[in-house]
């Protein structure tokens, strides 16, 4: 498994050696150096490689179990009727919420809360640049998110997910100072984009295995739409809906 540190030290390697050897620094250093910018970039968008710190992305897989989780809410209506329809099913999911919005839905938090299901940490205010942030700023992104959470339902995340999934070592430095552990998933509904509802189901059930960790928005209209089937075919194929920490086996706050 990559790590970004050790790409580091041996690009640095590289070029001493490629020098020793007599090669030209200046023809040698851009292609090292392109090498080395285009790994960073795999691993910065890649949220499952592991490069700039460890993502929980699937569980262990011992037993035949998935977990739902929901992105950059609480939204009215999306939120509410995800609710509802989990309720319904009687299923427990997980729900990264935005600190900002938060501060704007309180009692949308606090039912997710009430109602069993986990409340994570997806930043303050999802910035469209917030992986250019230095550390300081990231930390204080997520701090901010808890505060507000905490204020709605009484308890301080642990789990972050990291906005558009991207990471980078100022991030990995947030997290680790907040003591927060990140998480990711195995499937990507991509709901953002696919707004067909039949394209949207043979995705996200197209290869589901155990330990599997959906990830969906709670601002997608087809999500809303798909749910009740999808939750019926998964409990028809025999597996087990769990909450996300405790298919992952983690503790979900302070």
């Amino acid at each position: 498994m990559l790590k970004h540190w050790v790409v580091t030290y041996v690009a640095i390697a590289v070029m001493a050696a490629l020098v020793l050897l007599g090669v030209n620094f200046w023809l040698a250093f851009p292609a090292v150096l392109l090498a080395k910018l285009g790994l960073d970039a795999w691993g910065a968008i890649n949220v499952g490689s592991n490069y700039y710190m460890n993502v929980l992305c699937k569980g262990a897989g011992g037993e035949k179990a998935v977990a739902l989780s929901f992105d950059d809410g609480p939204v009215n209506g999306g939120t509410a009727e995800i609710l509802d329809i989990l309720k319904a099913q009687q299923v427990p999911a997980a729900f990264f919420f935005i600190g900002n919005r938060v501060a704007e839905a309180p009692g949308l938090v606090r039912r997710a809360h009430e109602e069993g299901h986990l409340i994570g940490n997806h930043s303050y205010a999802h910035q469209t640049l917030f992986d250019l942030l230095p550390t300081s700023k990231m930390k204080q992104e997520l701090q901010k998110a808890n505060d507000a959470i905490e204020a709605a339902a009484g308890v301080k995340p642990l789990l972050f997910r990291p906005p558009y999934g991207v990471t980078n070592p100022m991030l990995a430095r947030a997290v680790k100072a907040g003591g927060f552990t990140p998480v990711g998933w195995s499937i990507r509904s991509l709901d953002t984009v696919i707004k067909e509802e039949d394209q949207l189901f043979e995705r996200v059930t197209r290869k589901i295995s155990p330990g599997d960790i959906f990830l969906f928005h709670d601002t997608a209209a087809a999500t809303a739409k798909i749910l009740p089937a999808l939750i019926k075919q998964l409990k028809r194929e025999g597996y087990v809906l769990k909450r996300l920490d405790e298919l992952l086996k983690i503790p979900a706050y302070a």
